[in-house]
């Protein structure tokens, strides 16, 4: 009986193991429905018939709580994350002292993105109006979330 109880046991946690640290229906999923089986299999051999019945009403009673327990929301809760992510990424140019107006050098020809050089400093540029060879002056017309808008 002793064994009976071990593989229900261990079929349970193979199963939760499965749902909660291991998604996706894998070995360890298949191994916890094995040790369920196992344990209705054994008790029909080693017990006979009303046992077996019962442990297969057991292992259906069981797996059906465990179902339950998983799928309800506030089981959900205790493995969420439950901190807010502020940051953002790249760096804001404006940031980094340079506004519209600033005049400065593409590095690369911009078609229509590209480097340009604006206070000794390299950024990500993208041309307003059609192609800008690398070389050239160009002047930023707008500053939008992390992106810089250029002009001959």
């Amino acid at each position: 009986m002793v064994y009976i109880v071990t593989l229900i046991l261990v079929g349970l946690i193979l199963l939760f193991i499965e749902i909660i640290l291991i998604p996706g229906f894998a070995i360890t999923g298949l191994a916890g429905l094995a040790a369920l089986a196992g344990s209705y299999f054994y008790a029909d051999k080693t017990f006979g018939e009303p046992t077996s019945t019962i442990v297969l009403v057991v292992d259906v009673i069981l797996v059906t709580l465990a179902i339950i327990y998983v799928l309800r929301a506030k089981t959900w809760r205790k493995f969420s994350l439950k901190t807010n992510i502020s940051s953002k990424t790249g760096n804001n140019p404006a940031d980094e002292g340079i506004a519209v107006g600033d005049k400065g050098r593409a590095l690369s020809r911009l078609a229509p993105m590209g480097t340009a050089v604006f206070n000794g400093k390299t950024y990500e540029v993208k041309s307003l109006e059609g192609f800008i060879e690398d070389g050239e002056e160009v002047e930023i017309v707008l500053i939008e979330d992390n992106k810089i808008i250029v002009k001959k």
